[in-house]
């Protein structure tokens, strides 16, 4: 499923007209089991996913009872998949393959994908996509197996200009040269190479946040915290889910009442996120702190608040 006023609306209709292939259209919201019936009686043998998705159809068993039998592969793509979704996804289809995919809109495409010719592994990537060259740098610009994926120029369908900000600036300033002294584009990206070759991601390095599939600034989602009644500050971070999976938007807050109750606190900010920004960002957890940790020059460091919040989660686990 896809927004047809998104990149990849022209893309799936240019696609699909050079292939002679048939569109299937549905109005609505793919999260449910009218969504899933749709899939049944269109008869549809190629299906793009998104992993959020993924795992509401398994909650409500959506699937249940349905024939996918005219399925022979699924896409996915948007933001990191759990080995387990995948896996039931799967099953519901005779365990036709999932081939991942990911990319992004700057990009007029993918950097990394699965392909049908070679042996896939569940949340994986298996090669770089046709003409596309990449590196994993460690923090101090060297080559790795667990760090940032940069881009090699040129590619095809990677853009020149950015609508209202320096493209120049934002792809390439102080990004380190290649291992061999390639120039390199940052994507934001998190990446680790396995043994085997395979590719497994594992979120934003940046304040850009991947949740429901969608790329958002924290900034956007703090703005729209900070309006609540009675919080003074927001911070807002993704967590990558200790099995897996997409990333889970927690809201850490400095309210002016040290009493203020959590769950209140997060019925009223999911309310909010959903009217301002879109209905598809959920709010996994809020956190109350009396402060926001900061830099020297004022920034907040959400990179500390992930760290403190992933320590409590993984202390909790170790108790049960």
């Amino acid at each position: 499923p896809t927004n047809l006023g998104w990149m990849m609306g022209p893309w799936l209709i240019y696609a699909s007209l050079i292939n002679c292939a048939t569109i299937a259209l549905f109005y609505g919201s793919p999260g449910g089991r009218e969504f899933c019936q749709f899939i049944e009686s269109a008869r549809v043998n190629m299906l793009g996913v998104i992993p959020s998705l993924v795992k509401s159809w398994r909650k409500l068993d959506a699937f249940n009872g349905l024939n996918l039998s005219n399925i022979r592969l699924f896409s996915s793509t948007g933001e990191a998949s759990n080995p387990t979704d995948c896996l039931w996804l799967m099953s519901q289809a005779s365990y036709k393959p999932i081939m991942e995919y990911c990319g992004g809109t700057e990009l007029g495409g993918a950097y990394l994908t699965g392909s049908m010719i070679q042996p896939q592994v569940l949340s994986s990537f298996s090669t770089p996509c046709f003409g596309m060259d990449i590196v994993l740098l460690d923090d101090d610009g060297r080559s790795c197996d667990n760090g940032e994926l940069m881009i090699v120029p040129p590619s095809l369908g990677i853009s020149t200009t950015l609508l209202n900000q320096d493209h120049s600036v934002v792809y390439f300033k102080d990004v380190p040269p290649g291992p061999n002294g390639e120039v390199l584009r940052r994507h934001g990206d998190h990446f680790q190479r396995l043994p085997d070759g395979y590719y497994v991601a594992q979120g934003r390095i940046d304040d850009t946040m991947n949740i429901g599939g969608i790329k958002v600034s924290s900034v956007e989602l703090e703005n729209v915290c900070s309006l609540e009644n009675g919080v003074q500050e927001a911070a807002c971070i993704a967590i990558n889910p200790a099995q897996g999976g997409p990333s889970l938007l927690v809201v850490v807050l400095v309210c002016q009442s040290s009493s203020a109750d959590t769950l209140e606190l997060k019925q009223r900010i999911q309310k909010r996120i959903s009217t301002r920004l879109n209905p598809l960002f959920r709010v996994h957890d809020v956190v109350q702190r009396a402060e926001l940790p900061r830099t020297a020059s004022g920034k907040v460091m959400r990179r500390v608040l992930r760290q403190e919040y992933v320590n409590v989660r993984d202390s909790h686990r170790s108790k049960l």
